[in-house]
């Protein structure tokens, strides 16, 4: 069994590799070759664990993540990876799933950046400084020539230890950082919007028209009772593309819209269709174009796969003997 841990995963892969990874991933699920349960929610008093198994005709493994909201010196999400040998049923890897699930949640909004953010963007604005906050900003840089970067938390004390964070992770391109004092500013000077918080409530202003032909990513709120955006982004929103459409049954950033008639079944739209080129977004530049992601044990799968690999390559790890 090979074991490795967040310096060999992060040794192992690039940013490009794991948005490569969850193209894979979109094209296994736009085919339906997997076989992937809905996942378990244990309620461990105010905060949450859940438990992600899925399989490929490739490969087969399992998340087990935890999501301690109020943590303060440890990431709020936290976890591990198991994957399975196809072949004799042994444990081939355990990986850090805490940064694995960075790298991968990451790469989902920078997927969805490379295919739904309009050519000229080149301003990221985020809200919610936190370790999830620092990989959508990197996959987003990687996928394109942003200029400028604009940050809001609510607690602001945390935003410059963040941007000396990722001042590091970005050394050599030139961009410019901002710190601004609320969420106006932010959607107001940024291109692509991204909330990473675990807020159960809007973190973004209730104005329709504010978010008029930019790209709003959405990560954060995972459960029916959680909404990140607000009711004008909802209600003024033609196309909502979702990583997989179990998000429909757990986020309130959807149940919401659905159950008060805002938005109807067919304007929420895999985003596996656009990697597949079966749909083409609608960037008119006068309404938003929203993505939502929940995550999916899928993901977890094609990026762990992606790093033992690379892993194996580069001789990075430890093998211990069961």
């Amino acid at each position: 069994m090979l074991v490795l841990n967040e310096t060999d995963i992060l040794g192992a892969v690039t940013m490009n590799d794991m948005i490569a990874a969850v193209e894979r991933a979109y094209a296994i699920y736009e085919d339906r070759a997997f076989e992937m349960p809905l996942r378990s929610h244990l309620q461990i008093q105010q905060n949450s664990a859940l438990f992600m198994p899925c399989g490929t005709k490739k490969a087969a493994g399992a998340k087990i993540v935890t999501v301690f909201p109020e943590n303060k010196i440890r990431p709020a999400t936290q976890g591990i990876v198991v994957l399975i040998d196809e072949k004799n049923g042994s444990i081939k890897a355990l990986l850090d799933g805490t940064v694995l699930t960075g790298l991968r949640t990451g790469a989902l909004g920078g997927a969805a950046s490379k295919y739904l953010a309009p050519d000229e963007a080149g301003t990221v604005g985020l809200a919610g400084t936190g370790y999830q906050g620092l990989y959508q900003l990197l996959a987003v840089c990687a996928v394109r020539d942003i200029r400028d970067i604009y940050l809001y938390n609510r607690s602001a004390a945390k935003i410059p230890s963040f941007i000396r964070n990722l001042t590091t992770h970005l050394a050599g391109k030139q961009i410019q950082m901002h710190a601004v004092e609320n969420a106006r500013e932010l959607v107001r000077h940024s291109d692509i919007i991204i909330t990473a918080t675990s807020s159960a409530t809007p973190v973004l202003p209730d104005e329709e028209d504010l978010y008029q032909g930019k790209l709003i990513i959405g990560i954060g709120s995972y459960l029916p009772h959680m909404q990140e955006f607000p009711d004008g982004l909802l209600k003024n929103s033609e196309q909502i593309f979702v990583d997989s459409l179990d998000a429909v049954k757990e986020s309130g950033d959807l149940l919401v819209p659905l159950e008060k008639g805002w938005l109807k079944e067919e304007q929420i739209i895999p985003f596996s269709k656009v990697a597949a080129q079966k749909v083409k977004p609608k960037l008119t530049g006068t309404k938003p174009l929203v993505f939502k992601s929940t995550g999916m044990a899928l993901f977890d799968l094609a990026a762990a796969e992606t790093v033992f690999e690379k892993a194996v390559q580069l001789r990075l790890g430890i093998n211990l003997k069961m």
